[in-house]
């Protein structure tokens, strides 16, 4: 696995003492074995996925199969158009065979129509040798951030997977946006500064809030979290695991991380719950719990009960809104009876998989 160290320019600038400016804060100091790998080019973002191992195979095998169905669709096309290449070539060199024709015995429109059909075999083999068919190349070769065969060889499927994912585009400013994929450690890039300007900083806040959300990475499984914004890195999840597996880091770690690169602080993590207390009008508990109630649903699709949380969310919110509402502990005794009545019927401990999937006795601040 090739790694990105931090360009040395980098390395030997002056950091700051005083603190950053909200809401970054200070890289922990037991991080530096993975952030020490990263590029100070880019803002990186972490999760651990926590779907089902056998969830995770049939998601992984749709691009396996479609890279495996372009690589039968090239080998068909070189063997259909194989031998008309071989034939112009030896027509080039001298041989004349069927390919071989003469402009002044041709009519005008003979050649027009020779011309345009091979015209558009040449664009045809073009588009797809420079476009389609680096999509498998890069899903088992790709050596830039790793590729995704490389990292499901060394890492296997696991029920706990860390994902790590890098900024595009968007991290650079737009007097320089063509500069999609910057280098390691190259200072010279003009990218946004969060850290010092206002304008910038709102729009990094935005682009985090949208990819930390809840409904992102606990919905999708990992390896859907890709899109115009963000790539996954597959050497820095390959490198995570293995920090992880040897014990140098916890897997808890990589629990909502962001990270960036300052020029005068050095790395800088995002305070993930000063974001959802500022957005939407929500607030950091309100996330903690809505991370619980998707590990929950998460382990009832594991048991293919899932019907049980959609009756269990039902029973909550209706007897939220009747008059009363769930203010007194004696309402709130009963409907949690009327809960683990439910969960019962279904052969299910309610009381006994919240703990399993979520490790606390009762939502966060409740």
């Amino acid at each position: 696995m090739a790694l990105r160290r931090p360009g040395k320019a980098s390395a030997i600038r002056k950091i700051s003492n005083s603190d950053p400016p909200a809401p970054f804060k200070r890289a922990p100091i037991g991080l530096e074995p993975f952030y020490d790998q990263l590029s100070t080019g880019y803002v990186y973002t972490t999760h651990i996925d926590g779907k089902p191992a056998s969830f995770k195979r049939k998601i992984f095998s749709v691009p396996v199969l479609m890279n495996i169905g372009v690589v039968l669709l090239f080998a068909l096309r070189v063997w259909y158009i194989g031998p008309f290449y071989y034939m112009l070539l030896q027509s080039a060199l001298g041989t004349a065979n069927e390919t071989t024709f003469l402009a002044k015995d041709l009519a005008w429109t003979q050649l027009a129509s020779i011309i345009l059909r091979r015209g558009f075999t040449f664009m045809l083999d073009l588009i797809l040798a420079l476009f389609v068919w680096s999509w498998p190349v890069e899903f088992c070769f790709g050596t830039k951030h790793g590729n995704p065969v490389g990292w499901r060889t060394q890492i296997g499927f696991r029920d706990k997977e860390i994902y790590v994912r890098r900024s595009r585009s968007w991290y650079l400013s737009p007097q320089n946006n063509t500069v999609a994929d910057n280098a390691a450690g190259d200072r010279g890039t003009n990218r946004l500064d969060p850290v010092r300007d206002n304008d910038a900083r709102r729009l990094f806040v935005a682009y985090i809030s949208q990819a930390t959300s809840p409904l992102l990475t606990q919905q999708k499984t990992g390896y859907l979290t890709m899109d115009g914004n963000w790539d996954l890195d597959w050497n820095m999840m390959v490198l995570a695991t293995h920090l992880v597996d040897k014990k140098e880091l916890a897997l808890e770690a990589f629990t909502s991380l962001t990270l960036l690169h300052d020029d005068n602080y050095g790395w800088l993590i995002t305070d993930l719950k000063m974001l959802s207390a500022g957005s939407s009008g929500g607030s950091a508990d309100d996330d903690i719990r809505r991370q619980q109630v998707f590990k929950f649903r998460d382990a009832l699709v594991a048991l293919d009960k899932e019907d049980l949380f959609y009756r269990w969310i039902e029973i909550i919110q209706f007897e939220a809104t009747r008059p009363g509402g769930l203010g007194t502990a004696e309402r709130q005794a009963e409907v949690a009876k009327q809960v683990r009545d439910l969960f019962q019927e279904k052969s299910v401990d309610f009381d006994q998989l919240w703990a399993d999937a979520v490790g606390t006795e009762g939502l966060h601040g409740m």
